[in-house]
């Protein structure tokens, strides 16, 4: 399975921050965001890995370069400006193929076992599903959350609430109807799929952030400095 990592957004909401280094490549515990999911992506036994870039695209590419030290290999899907996350998936699919793969977001710092994923390659490569999503209860500044979780599926309505985690993985079929290079939220095109009962997903009860903020990266270095 292949994955890719989302890091062709702007970082709005880390300026001054991001306004010269892209939110991605943000320190945190001594190393930048993005290396801490290559890392725990390379321990899951995910070696080939798509990132797509646009603001700021030469800094990410000059820092991660082909990817080798970090034992995977890396290429790039480089958006002229950026296409949200569906529309950036589904400019990417070239370079992910025709099978099922990981999509994460780069802006967050997770503990849950990426490996997991594999367990659903199966569903997603019959077309039995269009997605399988990471879940977490919902943080503070996501009070309302996103979705609802039962029996094994994700459904745009009913309750408890669920915040999606940036974590997923998809078919391509879910991206095919989207024209290449056109801008497109993933939830435009999971919302379908869930009426039709083709999204499942599971909640994670361990450690996850949105690194969405500098108040939020402040905290997620106070958290992985404290004793444990």
């Amino acid at each position: 399975m292949k994955a890719m990592i989302l890091a062709a957004g702007r970082g709005e909401r880390m300026r001054p921050l991001s306004d010269c280094v892209p939110k991605p490549l943000l320190p945190v515990a001594g190393r930048p965001l993005i290396v801490h999911l290559i890392e725990r992506l390379a321990r899951s036994g995910f070696s080939e890995l798509v990132v797509n870039v646009s603001h700021l695209a030469d800094h990410i590419m000059g820092a991660l370069g082909d990817g080798s030290r970090h034992g995977v290999r890396i290429v790039y899907s480089h958006e002229e400006q950026a296409l949200e996350t569906g529309g950036g998936i589904a400019y990417a699919l070239p370079l992910l193929g025709d099978e099922p793969f990981v999509a994460l977001n780069s802006d967050i710092y997770c503990d849950f076992d990426l490996a997991r994923l594999a367990a659903a390659r199966a569903a997603l490569a019959r077309g039995a599903l269009a997605a399988h999503l990471v879940l977490v209860d919902n943080p503070p500044h996501h009070s309302a959350g996103d979705f609802s979780l039962a029996g094994g599926r994700v459904s745009a309505d009913g309750m408890p609430r669920l915040t999606f985690s940036g974590i997923g993985a998809y078919s391509p079929a879910l991206f095919a109807g989207v024209e290449r290079g056109a801008k497109c939220q993933l939830v435009a095109l999971l919302r379908p799929a869930m009426a039709q009962g083709r999204v499942a997903g599971e909640l994670h009860r361990g450690m996850w952030m949105d690194i969405g903020t500098p108040q939020r990266l402040t905290e997620l270095e106070r958290q992985l400095a404290a004793p444990r």
